[in-house]
């Protein structure tokens, strides 16, 4: 089951969140303030931040965390995975391909793109996207922090 994520969902997020930042999967850790005010703006019906939750066999599995934005060289809405995560212990059950599966089908009313991120090393997720019709884009991302990171 596929589901976006609702106040009671704030444990196990925080758990899978911070298993994600410390998995590889992310260039590096966050503060667990970051994790509480993404949870916040989320469950507070933000437009541009959403999130699910996977689950199997009634448990949490995974979840993804998505940026709205709109793009004009796309000509639309923007919908960037900004994380997607599935629990160890539920690897190798298709359920990061269903996840994403899920979010095209959501988005494709309202969104002309979705994009990602991988890390280099992340063999996996790397193979997964290319099979679900991710390409790579020949960008350098670069970045401002507007506020002191912690």
């Amino acid at each position: 089951m596929i589901r976006r994520m609702s106040i009671s969902d704030k444990d196990s997020f925080f758990k899978m969140s911070r298993e994600f930042y410390s998995s590889g999967a992310a260039l590096k850790s966050i503060p667990e303030s970051n994790i509480l005010r993404t949870f916040d703006t989320v469950i507070s019906g933000s437009p541009y931040a959403d999130a699910y939750i996977i689950e199997h066999d009634g448990r949490p599995a995974g979840y993804a965390l998505l940026a709205i934005t709109y793009s004009n060289e796309a000509g639309g809405i923007v919908v960037w995975i900004e994380e997607i995560y599935i629990l160890s212990e539920f690897r190798g059950h298709g359920l990061g391909a269903r996840l994403i599966s899920f979010i095209e089908e959501e988005c494709s009313d309202k969104a002309v793109k979705l994009r990602l991120e991988v890390e280099e090393s992340n063999k996996g997720a790397s193979r997964l996207y290319e099979r679900l019709g991710f390409k790579y884009l020949d960008y350098i991302q670069m970045h401002k922090p507007l506020v002191a990171e912690e």
